[in-house]
């Protein structure tokens, strides 16, 4: 095996083992996306008279 050749497998090795050991901690930072709550929680107004007549 060449120099060159020794040179680019380490590397490749490297940078397999670093791939290998990121992985993990990237998918614990993933989170899962929930849909948007567009429902207005607005409580009803009151419209009814509340004097007394008579």
């Amino acid at each position: 095996m060449t120099r060159t050749k020794k040179i680019l497998v380490t590397a490749a090795m490297v940078v397999g083992v670093a791939a290998g050991a990121a992985a993990p901690a990237l998918a614990d930072n993933s989170m899962p996306v929930s849909p948007q709550d567009n429902h207005a929680t607005i409580a009803p107004q009151d419209n009814h008279a509340t004097g007394t007549t008579g």
